[in-house]
């Protein structure tokens, strides 16, 4: 078994436009969340959404690219190409047969879907757009980069709603870990603002109905009405400990362990107990040869919706027992909003920096916790802590359940 290290990263988010950028903003506690300005406000009844602003992706696309991609994939592409860019792979010498790419998304091209969709209705099927299909479907962000980059191996899409990402990642690191590959690229991207997806949701009462960005997204918080919906990328370059050392790469941290689980309940709500939530968090500990009390962070799911919050605090206590009290546990998603399918890989990249840096995030927004909530959620401002294993949660309608582990990399090992 191969040892896997994250040698890149790359991300388009609410917080920021690059990686660093979007880990300097989670450490400050930056909001992410603002009035809503891609949907209609007064149409759906949803105030908030946590928008990429200003969002460009000329530095890795041109313009005639661009109108080739949907808005999820023109993100999936800038945060792989920025993650291929910083972890300084090259093809040469390479067996590209040996490097791919794994992309996860919940929703995909939903905004072409929607557009040709008015189209249809308005000019006739004759004026449906030839680049509907190859725009719309999900493993195309995927097929895009692999073509840009010369990637000849595995490329592929994960879909497990809003566990896609950390499955993207999960499965590209099973193929590195038992030597299908040595180098893949692996994310999430999302990007669904459109009244349909707003209002399916809002259908669902799974929307924060706030209208004040700062008190929407608040997990934990006996205050919360629902998450806020938001959008963007993430991409970590994964890669052999063996080629990883062979070319000097600078490593950010490692994979080392990944659960998965379904908890075979309910088409939208979690298993109450939260057991398979942590048969998932016990897999990805045992896979990495930690022991629970070795888990210093906890990256939570942590929606802000009333289920959520209560069932993955459950599943914490269950699965660790008395070290709980000892764990930190935050919920970024305070800061970025709900991303759906790029939400886990998002997070991942957070919690490699947090392990690579030794900062716990915070939950920003919590001001009174939920009394069923009671672990030490972060609240506000983030803290310096060296974190030796890290976990990120990530759990999807359908009943996905898809945990990580992280664990920090010596400087001596690279």
């Amino acid at each position: 078994m191969n040892r896997v290290f994250i040698t890149g990263i790359g991300a388009v988010t609410p917080v920021g436009r690059n990686a660093d950028d979007t880990w300097q903003g989670i450490k400050e506690g930056r909001l992410g969340i603002c009035r809503a300005t891609q949907f209609d406000v007064q149409a759906t009844g949803i105030a908030t959404a946590a928008e990429v602003k200003d969002f460009d992706p000329s530095e890795y696309i041109s313009t005639r690219e661009a109108r080739r991609l949907d808005r999820f994939s023109q993100m999936a592409f800038c945060a792989a190409m920025e993650a291929w860019n910083n972890s300084g792979m090259t093809l040469e010498g390479r067996d590209a047969l040996k490097m791919g790419t794994m992309l996860g998304s919940g929703m995909g091209g939903l905004l072409t879907i929607t557009e040709q969709l008015d189209v249809l209705n308005e000019q006739g099927p004759r004026a449906i757009s030839p680049l509907f299909i190859p725009k719309s479907i999900i493993n195309l962000a995927a097929g895009h980069i692999s073509m840009k980059l010369g990637l000849l191996g595995p490329c592929l899409a994960a879909v497990s709603a809003c566990a896609s990402g950390t499955d993207a990642i999960g499965q590209a690191f099973l193929a590195v870990r038992d030597g299908t590959c040595d180098f893949m690229l692996a994310g999430g991207a999302e990007s669904v603002f459109t009244e349909l997806a707003v209002m399916g949701f809002a259908q669902m009462q799974a929307l924060s109905v706030s209208t004040d960005p700062a008190r929407a997204s608040i997990p934990f918080d006996r205050d919360r009405t629902g998450f806020v919906m938001g959008e963007g990328a993430a991409f970590l370059a994964l890669e052999s400990e063996e080629s990883a050392k062979k070319r000097g790469a600078a490593v950010v941290a490692e994979v080392a362990g990944y659960g998965r689980t379904c908890d075979a309940y309910h088409i939208t709500a979690p298993r109450a107990d939260g057991s398979l939530a942590c048969a998932a968090m016990k897999q990805a500990v045992m896979m990495g040869g930690c022991a629970l009390e070795d888990v210093g962070y906890i990256n939570a799911h942590g929606t802000s919706t009333q289920l959520n919050d209560t069932t993955e605090t459950r599943a914490i206590r269950h699965c660790f027992g008395g070290h709980a009290n000892k764990l930190a546990v935050s919920s970024t998603k305070s800061m970025t909003g709900h991303m759906l399918g790029a939400a886990g890989a998002v997070e991942a990249l957070i919690t490699a920096k947090a392990v690579q840096e030794g900062f716990i995030p915070p939950t920003i927004g919590l001001e009174m916790p939920d009394p069923e909530c009671d672990l030490d959620y972060v609240p506000k401002t983030g803290r310096a802590q060296n974190i030796k294993c890290a976990l990120t949660n990530s759990f999807g309608f359908g009943g996905h359940n898809a945990v990580l582990l992280i664990k920090k990399v010596q400087h001596a090992e690279h």
